[in-house]
């Protein structure tokens, strides 16, 4: 009898240059997957991502070129072991990935929708000096408390990002975040660092992205899923065209909860695996759900190996 798997796809921060090196390098059908996503975009992937430049940490190319690679390790996994995912499920943009794997979006469309997202995101955050801060070894609800005491006095920071107890990412305007560094320090923090980010995701600071990328998405996104997908927003299983489009526009402002995703999902499924570049969610779901296994596509070594796990 087949697993029950949870496919789940990386956001964000994934990237690295040299990804999906493996996967061009030893197969035909994800050169041709570069080259077709890259004619869209009017980008060279393999520049993009195997040399090295600035480039691949702007959000409009690093949102296009994560997605790219995760598709190709998901379409090279399933022409090498075709299985069922019982659901889909990715961290920010790896929702986008994960409604791609489903079969709503064709993947070349999904390249584009994210390069156009990421711009919407660019453009949302011009001239307002947005950030994103991480928080070590506060309580959630300690980090909420502090964050709404601040919005109180007028400072726009908010939680963006539950990865997993003990590390939740705030966003907002970046002054305020290094305003409230020694809050969360005071307050028991092991660290409160900003990241090297000029964004602000999954909060408020984005509300002017959202019609556009519906817009976007309506163009798109089609009605046939394989399989449910969890929203990052709201832990709800969707798979329809409409509440894709209506939980990725939330999805922009309301923070990423996905450690609580993953413990919502972890009676419903045996196995996880993740593609893309890394293994950051397998990290993840170690401290998140230690009795579940999670294994990772994200070069052909990999690959091989998870294929001979289900074999």
């Amino acid at each position: 009898m087949s697993k029950k798997i949870a496919m789940i796809f990386p956001g964000q921060g994934s990237q690295t240059i040299g990804m999906g090196k493996s996967f061009y390098e030893n197969s035909e059908k994800a050169r041709s997957m570069f080259e077709r996503a890259g004619e869209r975009i009017g980008v060279d992937f393999s520049k993009l991502l195997f040399e090295e430049n600035e480039q691949i940490n702007e959000t409009a190319y690093t949102q296009p070129a994560i997605l790219l690679i995760s598709i190709i390790a998901y379409t090279l996994f399933q022409e090498a072991r075709p299985t069922n995912a019982t659901l889909f499920l990715g961290h920010s943009l790896g929702e986008l990935s994960a409604l791609c794997a489903s079969g709503a979006i064709d993947y070349v469309d999904a390249v584009e929708l994210v390069h156009k997202r990421g711009l919407l995101m660019q453009q949302a955050c011009e001239g307002i000096s947005a950030g994103m801060m991480v928080i070590l070894g506060l309580d959630d609800a300690k980090v909420e408390e502090i964050c709404l005491s601040a919005n109180t006095e007028g400072k726009r920071v908010w939680p963006a990002n539950y990865n997993q107890t003990g590390q939740l990412v705030v966003a907002g305007i970046k002054e305020d975040l290094q305003a409230m560094e020694s809050l969360f320090k005071e307050a028991g923090a092991k660290r409160a660092m900003l990241l090297n980010m000029s964004i602000a995701s999954h909060c408020p600071l984005l509300a002017s992205a959202m019609e556009p990328l519906g817009e976007a998405m309506e163009n798109m996104v089609g009605e046939s899923f394989s399989a449910p997908i969890v929203s990052n927003a709201s832990m709800e299983k969707y798979a329809t065209k409409k509440e894709a489009i209506e939980w990725l526009k939330v999805q922009l402002i309301q923070p990423v909860k996905y450690k609580q995703s993953i413990e919502s999902i972890a009676s419903e499924v045996e196995m996880m695996i993740e593609f893309g570049n890394g293994s950051v969610l397998k990290g993840l779901n170690k401290k998140i759900v230690p009795d579940i296994e999670t294994m990772n596509v994200s070069d052909m070594e990999t690959l091989a190996k998870v294929c001979e796990a289900l074999s």
